[in-house]
């Protein structure tokens, strides 16, 4: 597929991608799939990840892998994908308009780790790469979902983002975590997913930073509040892009190696398995991932893999006041800045 570039101006002009733009960030969402699985195999130390590869009638297909039953994961996995066709679905075209009727590409890395121990917390990481015609854009994040959750995790997965967000900008940070808390919240229960992360899509090179549907919320306020900047080039956010990629590993393994020997009873288990229907409920009603993944006949297994192995719902259950499972929803599923948490 070719790049248009008829009636570009010359700044415009340099904010094309490279000829070997699809080809680069291909290669680099594989090596991420396979530089995650090995750091996920070392650390469980017993599973390992199945392998399955597909093809989409339409275009393009993917490799999709899962990890079951291991010391550490109940069930996780890391998916690479690759597709283009002739239309965007709804759900992209609704944000980006001018990609209508134009052919599409698109790539990513997707992931959710699912942990035995109620205190291991749920993590997920997606980062994906569009071209539309003239229209391109990278999009991804990664996000924390603890159940019985540490001040010191969430502080480490933040800190952790946000020395990648700041070699590339000092204002990515501070928009791309607030976009995070804003996406991962379940309206219809009133609360956040977990303790949130980087957030961030249609990144063009652009401003503004933040371009998501909520003018009126504190991502678009921040952001709207920026100075302009000149143009970010592809290459600058590929490398963005590639160095958060990165940075999953050195943010999730710590905390998962600092917990997993941490003894639980069936109280903790039972209400981790309640909260992962939360987990449920916002890949179902809200993913983006999962909506442009059935939209555009993706694999459903593989789209799917999200979903937790086991869960269960609970009719109008509230936490008893002064517990751990209380101070979950007092402190941790609102919004917090955890890059500047310290220890008391």
């Amino acid at each position: 597929m070719t790049v248009v570039t008829t009636n570009l101006t010359p700044s415009t002009q340099n904010l094309l991608p490279p000829a070997d733009a699809k080809a680069r960030v291909s290669q680099f969402m594989k090596a991420l799939q396979d530089e995650i699985c090995q750091g996920l195999e070392e650390l469980d130390g017993v599973a390992q990840f199945r392998e399955d590869s597909w093809e989409r009638e339409e275009g393009g297909g993917g490799r999709s892998r899962v990890m079951r039953e291991g010391a550490i994961f109940e069930q996780g996995g890391v998916n690479f994908s690759e597709v283009w066709g002739k239309q965007l679905p709804p759900s992209i075209l609704k944000q980006r308009p001018e990609a209508e009727g134009h052919q599409f590409y698109a790539t990513g890395t997707s992931m959710v780790l699912h942990p035995r121990s109620p205190y291991i917390p749920t993590v997920h990481l997606n980062y994906r790469y569009f071209e539309a015609g003239p229209v391109w854009w990278f999009g991804g994040g990664a996000d924390l979902t603890p159940y019985y959750p540490y001040a010191e995790d969430a502080s480490h997965f933040h800190r952790t983002f946000k020395a990648a967000c700041d070699k590339h900008h000092p204002e990515y940070y501070p928009v791309f975590k607030r976009w995070c808390d804003e996406y991962f919240y379940l309206k219809h229960r009133g609360e956040m997913r977990g303790v949130g992360g980087i957030f961030f899509d249609y990144q063009d090179g652009l401003d503004p930073l933040y371009r998501g549907p909520d003018a009126d919320k504190p991502a678009a306020i921040y952001s709207n509040q920026l100075s302009p900047k000149n143009p970010r080039t592809w290459e600058e956010l590929f490398a963005f892009v590639s160095d958060c990629g990165r940075a999953f590993l050195p943010a999730y393994v710590p905390i998962a190696q600092k917990r997993k020997d941490t003894e639980y009873g069936d109280r903790e288990r039972q209400f981790q398995l309640y909260r992962r229907g939360r987990y449920v409920e916002f890949n179902l009603v809200y993913d983006r991932g999962t909506i442009f993944g059935l939209q555009t006949n993706g694999r459903t297994e593989s789209i799917l893999m999200s979903l937790p192995p086991l869960v269960r719902w609970e009719y109008c259950y509230t936490p008893q006041p002064n517990t751990h499972e209380s101070e979950l929803y007092e402190r941790f599923l609102v919004p917090q800045d955890w890059a500047s948490w310290q220890a008391e």
